[in-house]
């Protein structure tokens, strides 16, 4: 065992030697770690979780366990891995725990630790698995922070931009660059090597369904099981029930679609946004809208990828929201009006409805304007609410329709 812990602090070293991109996000790292309070860092597989820990760490004296690693998973014995890193990391102030779902009963090991004053970071990448377990077991002693990829201002840090006040003379350049994000997303991985997005996305798509989720579940179907996935990202955006993807993907029962449904959202690959009512049962009841959380996910996998720019743009905002708090069941949902006029995102802050969200892609035309005018304005009547936003590509303006301003916006400055 010491053999193994003593490997991964070498692991360790050579992963803190890299460069990385400090990530934008709202939390004080100093009042983090100052905190006993465990530090969970959750997310989809490979967007940078562990890089993040990491950064948050360097310079301090940490020991580190990576879960990955099956060596250390089949020899493992608590208190002999407990004396190891003791051994190997003597005097550590904190422990990174990477990967930590993959240890089973890993929620009573971490509770012991817990209870014995060690200050940890955890990582993981099944929502479902680590919220629920933590909850149940430390309620009250934990901070979860949710790492997605990179987001458009992140991924212009990277190429050395800045997104806000653009030059005259780089305007080319950055929408160039936001066309790149708008099709092939922000994987951390990915935006070093424009080339390969495709071919990487596409394998870690097929990862996380035949391996990940198939094996954490045992899954007899995976075609199946696949075919779901497959259909929600050539489908993302549209509305769907669990009975049409039953019936669309031959299913027996509705009741394995809706399981899939669950499976595919626990390692953060699918959203489901709810149709916004105030009355819960009928909620529920209403079609739902799948959104993937990295728009090259799209470009690897979907059947069909032409003229998609609105579905993508709409894909790009959704996450954008998800990254900035909104949780798509309690404080975002989409809305379709009594005449069916449809609006892409209502925020609400506890049971106020905040502000009405349309996406666009192009609104050069009379008649898209017109329809998306008047479906934010319709829609704000039912709903009551005067916080109108249109989110275009590239235009900027404000719009005034029945007493009602409406700011439209380009992406870059959402």
């Amino acid at each position: 065992m010491r053999t193994i812990v003593s490997n991964q602090r070498n692991e360790r070293d050579m992963l803190l030697s890299r460069p990385y991109l400090s990530r934008h996000t709202k939390y004080d790292v100093t009042s983090l770690l100052a905190s006993r309070q465990i530090k969970l860092i959750t997310g989809p597989r490979r967007a940078g979780k562990s890089t993040e820990a990491l950064l948050m760490l360097k310079g301090h004296n940490f020991a580190y366990l990576n879960f990955d690693d099956g060596k250390l998973l089949g020899s493992w014995d608590d208190d002999l891995v407990l004396e190891s890193l003791q051994m190997v990391y003597p005097g550590f102030e904190y422990l990174l725990l990477d990967e930590v779902q993959n240890l089973d009963g890993w929620d009573l090991w971490v509770s012991k630790l817990y209870r014995l004053g060690v200050n940890m970071i955890i990582t993981g990448s099944n929502a479902k698995l680590l919220s629920s377990e933590m909850a149940t077991l430390l309620t009250g002693r934990y901070i979860q922070i949710e790492m997605l990829p990179f987001s458009l201002s992140e991924f212009f840090s990277w190429n050395q931009k800045a997104l806000s006040d653009i030059p005259e003379a780089e305007v080319a350049a950055a929408q160039s660059l936001m066309d790149d994000y708008l099709h092939l997303g922000g994987y951390p991985e990915t935006v070093v090597a424009r080339s390969l997005t495709q071919n990487y996305l596409s394998t870690l798509f097929d990862s996380i369904v035949w391996k990940g989720i198939a094996q954490r579940h045992n899954v007899r179907n995976v075609e199946d099981l696949n075919n779901m996935a497959l259909y929600l990202i050539s489908n993302f955006c549209n509305p769907f029930s669990a009975n049409e993807l039953a019936d669309a993907l031959g299913f027996a029962s509705v009741a394995t679609a809706k399981k899939f449904m669950g499976y595919l959202q626990e390692p953060y690959l699918f959203f489901y946004l709810p149709r916004y009512n105030n009355k819960l049962k009928i909620m529920k009841k209403a079609p739902r809208k799948a959104y993937v959380v990295d728009n090259g996910f799209v470009a690897a996998k979907a059947f069909s990828v032409s003229d998609n720019l609105g579905r993508l743009l709409e894909n790009q905002v959704f996450v954008e929201l998800m990254r900035r708090g909104y949780d798509a069941e309690k404080s975002l949902f989409y809305y379709r009006s009594r005449n069916d006029k449809e609006v892409d995102f209502v925020t609400r802050q506890g049971t106020h409805v905040e502000s009405l969200i349309q996406v666009c892609y192009d609104m050069t035309s009379e008649r898209t304007l017109k329809r998306e005018v008047d479906s934010l304005v319709e829609c704000a009547g039912e709903l009551k609410c005067s916080q109108l936003l249109i989110v275009t590509m590239s235009e900027e303006r404000i719009i005034e329709k029945n007493g009602l301003e409406i700011k439209v916006v380009p992406i870059h400055k959402f």
